[in-house]
C-alpha cells in the first residue's frame, strides 16, 4: 500500500512539473527578441558586404574611366615625357595640371604604369595604361575583424586599356 501511495504523490509532483514548464510553451512572450538576436548580426553583415561591394565597383568604375581618359589623351599626343605627364595628370587629378585632389583618394602618378608596343620609338602602334599598387581600402574590413587576412576585403585594383595610336606619320623633327 505504502508503494502505491509513494507512486502516486511522486506522479503527482512530475505532472505539477510538465505544468509548470507548459506554461512557458504557451508563454510567447520575448520570442522577437531572440528572433532580432539571431537575425541582426546576419542583416548587418550582408548590408556591410554590399556598402563594400558598392564602394570597390565604384573605384574600379572611376579609376577604368581614366585610364581610358589617359590613353585617348595618349593616342593622340607626341612620344615625350611631358605629353606622359599630363596623361598621368588627366587620370590622377582629371586635370593636365596635376592641380587638386586626387579623384580616387591614395592614388598618386607613381600608380600609373605607361607603355607603349609595337612600331617605331617615335610612333607606336598601340599605348597600353594601366593602374598598379593600388589597394582598395575598405571600411568593414571582414578579415581584419576576425584576424583572418584571407578574408580581408583590402584587394588590388587595377584596370588597364589599350588603344590604337592614331597619328600615323611621324611627327617634323
Amino acid at each position: 500500500m505504502m508503494h502505491h501511495r509513494v507512486r502516486k504523490i511522486r506522479n503527482g509532483r512530475r505532472w505539477r512539473r510538465l505544468c509548470w514548464l507548459q506554461r512557458f510553451r504557451r508563454d510567447e512572450r520575448g520570442v522577437q527578441l531572440v528572433e532580432l538576436a539571431i537575425v541582426l548580426p546576419l542583416m548587418l553583415m550582408l548590408f556591410g558586404a554590399a556598402a563594400e561591394f558598392g564602394r570597390f565597383f565604384y573605384e574600379y568604375s572611376t579609376l577604368a574611366k581614366a585610364t581610358r581618359v589617359g590613353a585617348r589623351y595618349l593616342t593622340t599626343a607626341q612620344v615625350t615625357a611631358a605629353d606622359d605627364a599630363k596623361a598621368k595628370n588627366y587620370i590622377v587629378y582629371g586635370n593636365a595640371n596635376g592641380t587638386g585632389s586626387p579623384i580616387v583618394q591614395g592614388l598618386t602618378t607613381g600608380n600609373v604604369v605607361i607603355t607603349r608596343q609595337g612600331g617605331l620609338p617615335i610612333l607606336p602602334k598601340t599605348v597600353k595604361v594601366q593602374i598598379v599598387g593600388f589597394q582598395h581600402q575598405p571600411i568593414f574590413d571582414l578579415g581584419a575583424m576576425i584576424k583572418q587576412p584571407s578574408l580581408s576585403l583590402a584587394v588590388q585594383v587595377k584596370p588597364s586599356v589599350t588603344m590604337r595610336y592614331l597619328i600615323t606619320q611621324p611627327p617634323n623633327l
